[in-house]
């Protein structure tokens, strides 16, 4: 088993409504995923008609970063951060 890349159940829980309109990955045993990481779920894609929610169980695969390109996704995530920073939430109108 390489040790960069491993295989882990997963749960797909989807829900499409007026007050909801998401859909959650959890990976069993509580696998931690870094920056970096990325998660591919296996399987047919899912559909859950309007006005309703619905659990799938599948496969994921997770592939771990390397050092060199978790640091990278830090730095990148830290510059796309502070672009909020430029925003303003004030009653104010700009002159």
């Amino acid at each position: 088993m390489n040790a960069r890349r491993f295989d882990v159940p997963c749960r797909i829980a989807i829900e499409q409504s007026e007050a909801y309109f998401h859909a959650h990955v959890e990976l069993e045993g509580d696998v931690a995923i870094n920056p970096g990481d990325r998660v591919q779920v296996h399987g047919a894609p899912m559909q859950v008609p309007f006005g309703e929610s619905a659990v799938f169980e599948r496969t994921a695969t997770v592939t771990r970063a390397g050092p060199l390109l978790r640091s990278w996704t830090k730095l990148a995530a830290y510059f796309d951060l502070s672009e909020l920073y430029e925003v303003s939430f004030s009653s104010g109108s700009l002159k």
